[in-house]
């Protein structure tokens, strides 16, 4: 018999999950979407809304406007039909919880138990509990109410005064998740000062691994001092490089101090293999184990799992680890259906296609040159970590010599900050162009900025294949020459801005490109507000005219937070790049921008106090004529008179302002000729003195390769050889001309040298222009 319920439930879920997964939504949705008022909460409506248009409305909540404003449509996690079951799971507890007191216990306990014996043999831990929990920090915190209570018989009765009395120790390693102490601290009314950080090998073994040796000796010296050592958290697989501690040397100490021992780590995953390592394997004689099923196997809203051992249900009651409610066991409900979707052979499956993903890449980062890995397993390594790292090289310097070169560059300053700041960027970028491979960046405290690959917690998610690595080692290998070429070319550009007379180089170690660089203005005794925005004037045009020069280089005005202000931020470069070409032309377009500004600056004052001359020459010159033509012509009859008779003929007197020669100019040559004269000739726009000669299809700030270097610069000479010898080369001679004798050309030879007979077309300017040329050099 079906319960037709169960069947309605199944029927609605798929159609919900269908209508949230649409995408694909109409025009008209979409402009209606732009005016809707969704971000603001309204009044609950009163006839209430059908389940079409909630769920319409749940759609456009999770999608929002990211499919707008980004060109690549956003997606949640790609939910499959296992993700289904999990989902479910959620409906169906809400149902059974309805269900009478009887048959519902006998439900829960009947999911709890096969839920619990699953998991138990699928990560070989045998006669293990479970509890299963929404927070995956929750299991150790129960776990450590237990201990209390284990170790504490009064606990119950006299609660903190038991404590004082004896200080309880948690001892958690210095590569345990950030904030998981002071987490447990809150939660358990602890002080800070009950949690002890071991830290990690420092000379022996791998430097992320806790340091038995050390924790030996700081739990003697809290025994000594009165306290009691509680409990032990050790990691299979840390949370930044995914090392995993010697879980047997640290099982043999808690047994020795009567200490719990608690293990967690996304290398507990491989437990489900068929081969796994004996470091992990020491996993399963530990007092409990949390894992974290949902990230590993890809199923959404699936709580996290901690297996214990322990003999007394009372203490595990009354550590919350149990429940006398059934509507608790059914947090499992959803878990026990995905696992029974999957199957012992899925869920295998799905483990070890992550750990071929990072045999995978593994293998290929060690034919990597340039790479440098910080894996604990080099033939099997769930996570693998990895950084760009190269010595200093010199220009002139091959890469397999610098490898072989142990000594270090005494120039570059501030390494670690640099690679830091470029693996940033490497890992930005990988994950940027290879989005379905999930790599990220963390922070490790020795080896600094790395970027990390953990198939086992996002490859279920991301759906990863094979071809997503291999496509990740091919981004990673056109990644490498860039890297390696903007290293070595930082120097070159620091000390190239450094000699440049008006630049200023801005060291900024968090900048991922070749480097910064500011124009400096060169101030007339302005004050700092004026001089700071035609300080940002000239930085911003600079980078304007930048941009719009055809080159394969990016300027920017750096982050959007924490960057240096006034400045132009240079990204990442090429080897083929001309670095003492790329700063000449900063300067240079720094300079003309700089000379235009002030030009503009003085055109008021220049034309203000050509105004006023040009009025002072003219009265004067009505002054003169008044007094040319005499004071009876003034007179209004008189002189109309005067002038019928004897008319007086002056020629008219006027002024025009040249702004290139910036001083007033008469207008009698105006009148005289009937045109309007061009005035002096604007001196021509000097070009740069390095400006090469580039080969066909060559972009700015490219130079030659090391290989074709020679090839270049024989080609670039003999080309000019070619120039000249073409410039030399006396003009073709008409038939009339070539039957002249050799003495008539001496004659007009000597006449050529003596009188330097000017060029054609300069006969018809004027001596004053030339003249006003001079003095405008002369300036």
């Amino acid at each position: 018999m079906v319960d037709p319920t169960l069947v309605e439930m199944g029927k609605n879920l798929n159609e919900a999950m269908k209508m949230l997964e649409d995408n694909q939504r109409k025009a008209e949705e979409e402009n209606e979407k732009k005016y809707a008022r969704k971000d603001i909460p309204g009044p609950l409506q009163g006839s209430g809304q059908d389940m079409v248009s909630i769920l319409q409305l749940v759609q456009n909540l999770m999608h929002g406007e990211e499919e707008e404003e980004s060109s690549q449509a956003y997606r949640l996690q790609n939910v499959g039909e296992q993700g289904h079951m999990a989902l479910l799971g959620h409906s169906l507890a809400a149902y059974i919880s309805v269900l009478d007191r009887e048959r519902l216990r006998k439900l829960t306990t009947r999911i709890l138990s096969d839920t619990t014996l699953w998991l138990c043999r699928l990560f070989r831990y045998e006669n293990g509990s479970a509890y299963y929990h929404e927070d995956d920090r929750e299991g150790l915190l129960k776990i450590c109410r237990l201990v209390i209570h284990t170790r504490y018989e009064d606990y119950t009765v006299e609660g903190f005064n038991v404590l004082y009395t004896k200080q309880p120790i948690i001892y958690i390693s210095s590569a345990a998740r950030t904030g998981l102490g002071q987490a447990l601290c809150n939660q358990l009314g602890l002080p800070l000062s009950c949690m002890c950080r071991v830290p990690c090998n420092t000379m022996f073994g791998s430097q992320h691994q806790m340091d038995v040796a050390l924790l030996d000796r700081l739990i003697k010296d809290d025994v000594e001092s009165g306290k009691l050592p509680l409990l032990l958290v050790a990691n299979a697989g840390t949370p930044g490089a995914g090392h995993t501690d010697k879980l047997g040397r640290l099982k043999e100490l808690c047994e020795q101090y009567n200490m719990w021992l608690h293990v967690e780590g996304v290398n507990l995953a491989t437990l489900a293999l068929g081969y796994v390592s004996s470091s992990v394997l020491a996993a399963t004689k530990c007092d409990s184990m949390t894992l974290t099923l949902g990230s590993w196997l890809g199923l959404p809203a699936v709580p996290a799992v901690t297996l214990y051992r322990h003999e007394d249900p009372s203490l595990s009651l009354a550590a919350g680890l149990t429940s006398s409610q059934p509507v608790e066991k059914l947090r499992a409900l959803p878990l026990w259906l995905s696992l029974q979707y999957l199957g012992h052979d899925g869920i295998v499956e799905r483990i070890k296609h992550a750990s071929q993903l990072s045999q995978r890449l593994l293998e290929n980062l060690k034919n990597l040159d340039f790479i440098k890995t910080s894996v604990e397993d080099e033939l099997s390594s769930p996570v693998v970590v990895f950084k760009f790292y190269q010595k200093y090289l010199n220009r002139d310097q091959t890469p397999s010599a610098a490898q072989a070169s142990t000594i270090p560059h005494p120039i570059i300053s501030n390494e670690g900050h640099i690679y830091d700041t470029f693996n940033q960027w490497l890992g930005e970028q990988l994950a940027q162009l290879v989005p379905a491979s999930g790599v990220d960046v963390v922070e490790l405290e020795d080896e600094g900025t790395c970027v990390r690959f953990s198939p086992l917690m996002t490859s279920a998610v991301l759906g990863t294949e094979i071809q997503d690595v291999d496509q990740l080692v091919d981004c990673l290998k056109m990644k490498i020459p860039v890297l390696t070429s903007t290293l070595q070319l930082r120097e070159e550009f620091e000390q190239e801005v450094r000699r440049t007379v008006g630049l200023l180089y801005i060291e900024d170690l968090s900048w991922p490109g070749l480097g910064v660089v500011r124009y400096s203005y060169h101030s007339d005794g302005k004050n700092d507000d004026k001089q700071e925005k035609e300080l940002e004037k000239i930085n911003t045009e600079l980078l304007k005219k930048l941009n719009e020069l055809e080159s394969d280089l990016t300027f920017s005005l750096g982050p959007e937070f924490g960057g240096q202000k006034n400045c132009v931020y240079i990204g990442m470069v090429t080897e083929d790049l001309d670095v003492s070409e790329l700063v000449e032309t900063i300067a240079a377009t720094g300079r003309e921008i700089e000379e235009n500004s002030r030009l503009l600056e003085n055109m008021t004052e220049v034309v203000r106090k050509g105004i006023q001359e040009a009025q002072l020459q003219l009265q004067k010159a009505n002054e003169e004529r008044l007094l040319e033509e005499g004071l009876l012509r003034q007179i209004p009859v008189v002189g109309s008179v005067l002038n019928w008779f004897s008319p007086f003929q002056a020629s008219p007197k006027g002024r025009t302002f040249n702004l290139t020669a910036g001083s007033l100019e008469s207008t009698e040559s105006t009148y005289v000729s009937k045109a309007q004269g061009t005035g002096t000739t604007p001196p021509p726009t000097p070009t740069s003195s390095l400006t090469k000669q580039r080969l066909p299809g060559q972009k700015i700030f490219k130079r030659s390769l090391r290989n074709s270097d020679a090839f270049s610069e024989t080609s670039s000479v003999s080309h000019c050889e070619d120039l000249e010898k073409t410039d030399q080369r006396p003009p073709a001679l008409s038939p009339g001309q070539e039957q002249r004798s050799p003495e008539t050309e001496e004659p007009e030879q000597q006449q050529q040298e003596g009188t330097q007979t000017p060029p054609k077309g300069t006969e018809d300017i004027p001596r004053d222009c030339t003249k006003v040329e001079e003095q405008e050099s002369q300036r």
